[in-house]
């Protein structure tokens, strides 16, 4: 029985994968994680980061999920999805495993591991930006990243949320705008409706596709964006890629 266990502790330990959260923005943030299935991480849901500070942690290797960073957080009062200025969760500081997907505007890191033997990532701004953000690996795969703060120069339409001083702290997609404004049933901006297939929601039908993939070209800028072969990446699972999320990552 003693051998058994250990050789179940052994197999479990060899299947887990290896992610590090850094935070290398001058000031504190607040990593969220999801898990869409899989198993969850080591890591709690959520937590506070101090500026220039990492996590390390493992997840299952089939894992799938997300992980993102809020901003100008307090979870002292209306703890939840209105605790922070953006990508705040049902749960506040802890995001809820069922609900806690995070509010956009928020830049995500995405992840699919393990699937039929490859690890499928990206850096999405399908549900727009609030932090820079870049994904790196330690096994020579490719490296998706948006390391531009979006923010001040945002499409006036697309702009915000802000913080005190009146700095933008985040550009929606063109696709929340249209949420926000309940025209989401068939929208080219969100790939819906009759517009639901790569065919008929080209990028040229997304307004201000181009801001958000001129200046993150290797980005997960809209719904469709796989045809522009520098949004989806992968990776031989078989390589047990350990993946460092950052946040305001140097210039590249």
């Amino acid at each position: 029985m003693k051998s058994f266990v250990a050789l179940a502790v052994m197999i479990s330990a060899a299947s887990a994968r290896t992610l590090t959260v850094y935070n290398g923005c001058p000031f504190t943030i607040w990593p969220a994680l999801f898990t869409s299935a899989g198993g969850q991480p080591s890591q709690p849901t959520g937590w506070s980061a101090a500026a220039f500070t990492a996590v390390t942690f493992t997840v299952p290797s089939d894992w799938n999920g997300r992980v993102w960073g809020r901003r100008d957080c307090d979870f002292s009062v209306n703890p939840g999805p209105n605790s922070c200025i953006d990508g705040g969760c049902n749960g506040g500081l802890l995001c809820d495993p069922t609900t806690g997907t995070g509010v956009p505007p928020a830049t995500l890191a995405e992840f699919n591991l393990g699937a039929g033997g490859t690890d499928f990532f990206d850096v999405s701004l399908v549900d727009g930006y609030n932090l820079p953000m870049r994904i790196d690996n330690n096994v020579g795969c490719g490296i998706p990243s948006c390391p531009v703060d979006l923010g001040p120069n945002c499409p006036a339409l697309l702009i915000g949320p802000f913080d005190s001083t009146g700095f933008p702290v985040g550009c929606k997609s063109a696709c929340l705008v249209d949420a926000l404004n309940g025209n989401t049933a068939n929208s080219p901006n969100c790939c819906t409706g009759t517009h639901d297939t790569a065919a008929t929601c080209p990028p040229s039908g997304v307004t201000d596709y181009s801001y958000f993939k001129n200046n993150c070209p290797n980005s997960y800028a809209y719904a469709f964006d796989e045809s522009s072969g520098t949004a989806l990446f992968t990776c031989n699972s078989a390589l047990n890629a350990v993946y460092t999320i950052s946040f305001c990552p140097p210039p590249e």
